[in-house]
């Protein structure tokens, strides 16, 4: 099992409505509801069809697979976790998921989500996930990065790429999503999400109280794929 240790920014919690109900304050901006789930996840992202490189996932997908015991309750396992999401009114999604796109316009920025960055929302919401099988995300403290439009050579380069006016420049670095995106700094750790877990982290909307969370999409492991629950 991969364990979770609390820190500054991450807390963690042994129930959905502790997951749920908890306000973030502080340097809080991550929560983990801390499992160790029984059954057999592997057996349903091998049994799913992938037909794009992200596919959602229905329940009646699901309930369609033919499938061994353990395999049986990891799908319930999963049917709980979708159904408990939509009962506080958030939007699950379950994705079979090969890779993401990359951005690969530029050399010197990326805005994919492989690269650390905040999620935005035009409206007061987090963000759930759990990877039930497959490489899962990393998050890390906000004061263990550098937002990446505030790097000089960066910055230099992004007014280079820029042709409007310069009081619209910043307005430009967000229309861009540029702003989402954060670098490391020297020493920064990285904390792995870990398989299992369900996790709600902060982002960047009206009324937050608190810094979004910091965080980036895994490198896919050779010849697996991830199934994972976002919303």
């Amino acid at each position: 099992m991969h364990t979770i240790a609390p820190t500054k920014h991450i807390k963690v919690v042994d129930r959905f409505t502790d997951l749920t109900d908890t306000v973030f304050t502080g340097d809080n901006n991550a929560l983990c509801w801390q499992r160790t789930l029984r059954g057999n996840f592997k057996e349903i992202a091998q049994k799913l069809a992938l037909k794009e490189n992200i596919t959602e996932i229905s329940i009646e997908d699901l309930l369609a697979l033919d499938l061994s015991d353990e395999g049986a309750l990891a799908r319930e396992t999963i049917i709980d976790d979708l159904n408990s999401l939509t009962d506080i009114g958030a939007i699950p999604s379950l994705n079979l998921l090969k890779e993401y796109e990359r951005d690969e316009e530029y050399d010197f920025i990326s805005t994919d989500v492989y690269s650390f960055h905040v999620d935005r929302a035009p409206i007061c919401s987090d963000t759930y996930l759990c990877t039930y099988y497959g490489a899962a995300s990393d998050i890390v403290a906000n004061d263990e990065v550098e937002q990446k439009i505030l790097i000089p050579e960066i910055r230099t380069q992004l007014r280079s790429i820029y042709e409007g006016l310069e009081e619209e420049f910043d307005e430009f670095l967000k229309d861009n999503f540029f702003d989402l995106h954060y670098q490391l700094k020297e020493n920064a750790t990285p904390i792995n999400l870990g398989n299992g877990h369900l996790w709600r982290l902060a982002v960047d909307a009206p009324q937050q109280q608190v810094l979004p969370c910091v965080h980036r999409a895994p490198k896919e492991n050779q010849g697996e794929y991830r199934l994972m629950l976002i919303c």
